[in-house]
């Protein structure tokens, strides 16, 4: 009725222009998602150190990139660091430190939470056996911490995976890149980008599905 033609888009196809940019998205939501929860650790023990020349750098970073939209970040980081090197670095690799720095931020919050929830009383305890802080956070707090931000993480994963698409800005061939050129070549944009909403939606709606699985086991665990 609207006049589509969904069966341009075949198994051919979807191997030659889809596939890649599916393999690169995966690549930069794992990559981006271990990097910016190492990262964002370091910045939540910042924060949460007591120290103002470790708290006030942290929450100036954290603050400052969950006030400007993703997608500026990428174009400046694309634009400019050529400039301040004196070379290009790629689409791809500059996606990639864009989203592990950027991410890092919102990790960050996250795990600064996850800190917070842990009983003051498990802090002091460690204490009083003689623990440093580093030692208190490794060995009692993080690991709780991690087990409890575990759905929250996972949740934060998938919005990850949906921004990946914002690489497109830059040229970098991510999933959404795949469709779009696989639409331009065969003159089925409207297919191409109907077809890329499918498979955004089927894999974040089963991830979600998923994440929702394991906060009731948490839960109940709990």
């Amino acid at each position: 009725m609207l006049g589509l033609d969904l069966s341009f888009l075949n198994w051919e196809i979807l191997s030659k222009f889809v596939m890649n940019g599916f393999i690169f998205s995966i690549q930069l939501t794992v990559i981006a998602t271990l990097g910016g929860i190492v990262l964002g650790t370091l910045l939540a023990l910042m924060r949460l150190s007591g120290k103002r020349v470790l708290m006030i750098p942290a929450t100036i970073y954290v603050n400052g990139m969950r006030s400007i939209p993703l997608v500026m970040v990428i174009l400046w980081f694309f634009l400019l660091v050529p400039t301040i090197i004196g070379k290009p670095i790629g689409a791809e690799l500059s996606a990639t430190i864009t989203f592990v720095a950027f991410e890092a931020a919102y990790f960050s919050e996250i795990m600064r939470a996850g800190i917070q929830s842990i009983s003051r009383g498990q802090v002091n305890a460690g204490r009083a056996l003689g623990m440093t802080y580093g030692q208190n956070m490794r060995l009692i707090i993080l690991p709780q911490a991690f087990r409890n931000m575990i759905p929250v993480l996972l949740t934060q994963t998938i919005i990850l995976f949906q921004d990946t698409s914002l690489v497109y800005a830059i040229g970098a061939y991510d999933l959404l890149k795949g469709f779009t050129t696989a639409g331009k070549i065969y003159g089925r944009p409207e297919e191409a980008y109907l077809l890329a909403a499918v498979v955004y939606f089927v894999m974040c709606y089963g991830l979600s599905f998923m994440v929702k699985q394991l906060q009731r086991r948490t839960a109940i665990i709990r």
